[in-house]
């Protein structure tokens, strides 16, 4: 059998998309996606925002190196920037050393967040408890992302590169034979000498499939909520964060996108919210704040794919030739996307890391530390 590519990335959500852009004209490409439209499962439930403290000190690089590229990013990807203005505040309760920690953490790294006191946190947002207003965490530079167009952006730019997306093809077997990975999906046969898993909650499924033993990347629920509160919604009210891990909430068109923050182990496939779930948000949200829950209007889960140390994998598998990781992305795979798409592009491609992932240590991320 001839090879129809260069290379195949199977999954063509944020991670797959991302990758076929920053490869580029550099390879011949097609991109597989089982389902109807690409980016229905995690990108398309994606609480939208980005922040460099998010995902914590050992994946705030990639963010950071993320940065520009979401204030301008390349004309083939979008006509201007992809971030609007919203500011994070990180909250505690009063006996909570989480905010300490949460500051300590990133004192060394170039991020931009300062202490508040409980006169500046109130002006933030007036609406929070009293044992949970005393003091705060600001970051100034948490933006909105317009996760619709930068996903479409990375699609468009890469189908102009040259890159073949396929939507309908889920993957049936999978087959090594003669340096050529052979791919049988619901849309036809395809075969390159490099395969991409980049399929999100199902790579480790993927992998097994390919005859590779897991890297253990496990996919976990998260559940949002959108509620209409008894109070008047700020459209100016940061991105609230409990620095303990048990809640954010942002405003949105008059409502609140409200989130526990769970880490439910899942299987993969089209994730629904638990009743008990959306019952643990809203009692959050209340102990957090003096706003009540006037109404639910609807809910919705997605699922988080986490490594054994939560970092993301890139790079070639050491047990199969010409089989590469992009995957374990956790919940910010969407910030961390332009310069991790170019960090494993250069991997892939064997070259230096350049452009945005120039000063990116690749080693962290590397697949071969999980073999």
């Amino acid at each position: 059998m001839t090879a129809d590519a260069d290379i195949i990335i199977v999954g063509a959500g944020i991670a797959g998309a991302s990758l076929a852009w920053a490869i580029g004209d550099a390879a011949r490409t097609i991109l597989l996606e089982g389902e109807s439209h690409p980016g229905v499962h995690a990108t398309g439930r994606s609480a939208a925002f980005y922040a460099e403290t998010y995902g914590g000190p050992r994946v705030q690089p990639l963010t950071t190196a993320s940065k520009t590229f979401f204030h301008a990013p390349p004309p083939e990807v979008a006509p201007g920037p992809l971030v609007a203005a919203r500011g994070a505040l990180h909250i505690a309760a009063r006996a909570d050393p989480s905010l300490d920690a949460l500051a300590a953490s990133f004192r060394a790294a170039p991020v931009a967040t300062h202490s508040l006191d409980a006169e500046a946190t109130h002006r933030r947002l007036p609406i929070l408890a009293p044992q949970w207003s005393g003091r705060s965490l600001w970051e100034p530079e948490c933006q909105d992302i317009d996760v619709a167009a930068l996903h479409a952006g990375f699609l468009t730019a890469a189908r102009h590169k040259g890159a073949s997306i396929l939507t309908d093809a889920r993957v049936t077997t999978v087959r090594h034979v003669d340096h050529l990975w052979i791919v049988e999906t619901a849309a036809g046969t395809y075969a390159a000498p490099i395969l991409v898993d980049a399929a999100g909650a199902w790579a480790d499924e993927f992998a097994i499939m390919a005859g590779l033993p897991p890297l253990g990347i496990v996919p976990k629920r998260r559940t949002v909520i959108v509620a209409e509160i008894d109070q008047p919604v700020d459209a100016d009210w940061p991105l609230t964060i409990d620095a303990g891990g048990g809640l954010y909430f942002k405003p949105d068109t008059g409502r609140l996108w409200i989130s526990p923050h769970d880490e439910t182990d899942a299987p993969a496939g089209d994730v629904q919210p638990e009743e008990l779930d959306i019952a643990t948000t809203a009692h959050r949200f209340e102990q957090t704040s003096v706003a009540r829950i006037l109404r639910i209007e609807r809910s919705w889960a997605g699922l988080r794919s986490f490594a054994p140390d939560r970092l993301p994998v890139y790079g070639f598998d050491p047990l199969a030739d010409g089989f590469f990781w992009c995957a374990g992305q956790g919940g910010f795979g969407i910030q961390t996307a332009p310069a991790a798409a170019e960090l494993a592009a250069a991997a892939l491609l064997g070259r230096r890391p350049r452009g945005l992932a120039a000063e990116v240590d690749f080693t962290s991320y590397a697949a071969a530390r999980l073999r």
